[in-house]
């Protein structure tokens, strides 16, 4: 069963041309089934890519999701019209006295702030927050994993010396994980980030290493529980995503560091090649599945 959403969602458009089965909100009205319900905190500056993105990911599942979209109250969007936002967005007032089988918070690319610093900082302290008792299962996704590592755990970030930027190895560190299951070994996944967090310290903090790189180093963390996920990479990025930053990174600071294993031959001029499409699908049917659907009280009143 798919993800419903509204018809007139842009990203419906884009689902419906590449076959992605979806079903619109009238239509689910019509299934006897509890759909699972899953925030996405979308902090990107480009809302309707990410949303895309990210509803990609929950569709085409045996599951059928209803997906809540969250923007910052607290922060004036200069790249998402207001009209799109009033049409598809809720805020954090909007849904604090509900109850969501699993959330997802986004990157943003505002990594070189201090957490403080940033002018939502307080606002996504309060979802995060009441996300322990209102959310069964958050997946956190780069600067959101580096938040979340932060605000609930302490963990701090640094700045690296360059970019990391490119679809790097991995490798699991518990067979075992239904979080990773049918993963390759090694699988590839994308990274772009200015900052990084110390597997050290986030051992110390009593989470859970599922995966790494020796390269991009910290991939996947968990709580032992698995209500608290951190992806500190983009798996959910499209064919020319890093491209487009890369372009977008020339052309705001003159030049910029090609990224790594994604073009044929290191040369930006090949077209690049997208290796990390079945990796990404099973990460987000992993985690709905085992670790939202199989784990949420049907009830999810009882959550509270």
């Amino acid at each position: 069963m798919p993800v419903n959403l509204p018809a007139d969602l842009p990203a419906a458009k884009t689902l419906k041309a590449e076959n992605v089965f979806y079903m619109s909100s009238r239509q689910a009205l019509l299934q006897d089934i509890r759909p699972l319900k899953i925030g996405i905190v979308n902090l990107m500056p480009t809302k309707i890519e990410t949303e895309t993105q990210l509803l990609r990911m929950l569709s085409n599942t045996p599951l059928q999701v209803e997906v809540v979209l969250l923007h910052m109250s607290s922060h004036i969007s200069k790249n998402t019209s207001k009209e799109h936002l009033d049409a598809f967005y809720q805020t954090f007032d909007d849904i604090k006295n509900s109850v969501l089988d699993g959330l997802i918070i986004t990157g943003t690319p505002v990594e070189k702030l201090p957490f403080e610093e940033v002018d939502y900082w307080p606002e996504l302290c309060a979802i995060m927050e009441w996300s322990k008792t209102h959310v069964y299962s958050t997946m956190h996704i780069c600067w959101g994993a580096q938040a979340g590592l932060f605000y609930h755990y302490g963990v701090e970030k640094y700045t690296l010396e360059e970019k990391l930027s490119g679809v790097y190895p991995h490798r699991v560190l518990i067979p075992t994980c239904c979080l990773t299951r049918g993963f390759d070994d090694p699988y590839l996944a994308p990274h772009s980030r200015y900052t990084d967090v110390r597997e050290e310290d986030v051992r110390n903090a009593g989470l859970v290493i599922i995966s790494t790189s020796e390269e991009a180093g910290l991939y996947i963390a968990a709580s032992e529980n698995l209500r608290q996920v951190f992806v500190t990479g983009h798996s959910e990025y499209d064919h020319y995503t890093l491209d487009n930053e890369y372009r977008r990174d020339i052309k705001k600071y003159g030049k910029a560091k090609v990224p790594c294993n994604y073009y044929p031959e290191n040369n930006p001029d090949n077209p690049p090649e997208m290796r990390w499409r079945a990796h990404a699908h099973l990460l987000f049917a992993n985690w709905l599945n085992y670790h939202v659907y199989q784990e949420t009280p049907y009830d999810l009143t009882a959550l509270v």
